[in-house]
Order: C-alpha cells, then structure tokens, then sequence
C-alpha cells in the first residue's frame, strides 16, 4: 500500500515512537534516512519513486540559535529551511547560490538556499537552517544567525525539502530543542527528551481529522 505521508527521521531515535505507535494500515511510512544532506536525499528520493506519497514531514531533535527565544525542550516546525553553508567564501564574506548565480531548483520561480515549506503540523514557524558542519562555537552561532535570520539549525532538512520541490511534494518539518547553539558540551543536550517530544507533536498531528 503505498503512503499517503512519507515521515523522515536521520536516526532511530527520533523515529522509535513513531514505529511503536503508528499501524501499518495508518497510511504513514517512517524511513530513516542517515545523518546529513546527502543521506537524505538518497533516502527521500528512493522513497519517493517508490511510494510518490502525498506529504513529507521531517521529525528530529536539532539546536537553537542564541536569539531564537527557544529553549531546550520546546518544538517548533520550519516555516522555511535554508542551507546555510551552501556557496562560496570570498574576501567580502559568504556568498550563496543567488549570488554566484545558480539556483538549486530551477523553478519558476527559481530557488537558491531559501526553500519554502508547505505542511505546518505546529503553529510555532521559524527558519531552519541546515549545514553539513554543526555550528560549535558562540561566534560562530551568533555569525551564522545573523547571516542566514534562521533559528534552529540541524543537518538534513533543506535536502529533504529540496528533494520535495524537485517533484512537487508538499513537505514540512518539526524539531524538538535538544541543545543550544554555542560552544559544544554534547554533555549537555537533551537529545531523547527533545526526540520524544517532536515525535509527540507529529502524532498528534497525524491524529488530527
């Protein structure tokens, strides 16, 4: 039977819940895809040819920036994601794709490192932003904030996104909090309760008429 909603996890543990409490016959596929762009894309892309559901969601942990009012424990779904390290370093600073002129779906219209989302499960919308090298120092968060206005950054959901406007499939994304954005003290993260509690907010929303 193929899948009406394709939900994306990189690891098992954003995803456990979601197999424990979804049915075969609820018409939701879970795929994990692996940890970063690439894995993502493969998966999603594989999944798409073989299911072609009719939406995509993203659940996963991921931080958040100094300035995005969010805190360890909260949730919130992408009203947009964004590459966030996708382009070229020049003597002026960071230049994207728009800059160098090259756009990552050709559209119309045309998008470079800003991809929309279409499917909101939460009311709560900010950018997220994906990068290949998580963001491990303050200065770092605090340029990488400035630059791309995101507020939760993680490893895999512009490829997801990218991958669903490439064959026009409504697609969205929630993150639990497990971390703030800063100097790197994984002792600190709060990675299964924020997995478990993005995976509540797609249940619920799954459970939703």
């Amino acid at each position: 039977m193929a899948a009406d909603l394709l939900v994306c996890i990189a690891t098992e543990l954003e995803g456990a819940l979601l197999r424990a409490r979804l049915t075969a016959s609820s018409g939701v596929r879970v795929v994990r895809m692996g940890v970063g762009p690439v894995n993502a894309a493969h998966a999603v892309t594989v999944e798409i040819l073989r299911e072609r559901p009719r939406a995509i969601i993203v659940c996963g942990v991921g931080g958040a920036y100094p300035g995005s009012g969010l805190a360890v424990g909260d949730v919130a779904c992408a009203s947009a994601e964004c590459y966030g390290d996708l382009g070229a370093a020049s003597p002026a600073g960071f230049l994207d794709m728009q800059a160098l002129g090259f756009p990552v779906v050709e559209g119309p219209p045309p998008l470079y490192n800003d991809l929309p989302m279409s499917v909101f499960p939460l009311p709560r919308r900010v950018r997220f932003v994906t990068v290949s090298t998580c963001t491990g120092t303050d200065a770092a968060a605090v340029a990488l904030e400035a630059r791309t206005k995101g507020a939760v950054e993680n490893m895999e959901g512009a490829a997801v996104a990218h991958v669903a406007h490439l064959h026009a499939i409504p697609a969205g994304e929630v993150r639990g909090i497990s971390n703030r954005v800063t100097t790197r003290e994984v002792g600190q993260w709060k990675l299964q309760e924020a997995a478990r509690a993005a995976q509540e907010a797609v249940l619920a929303w799954i459970a939703q008429p």
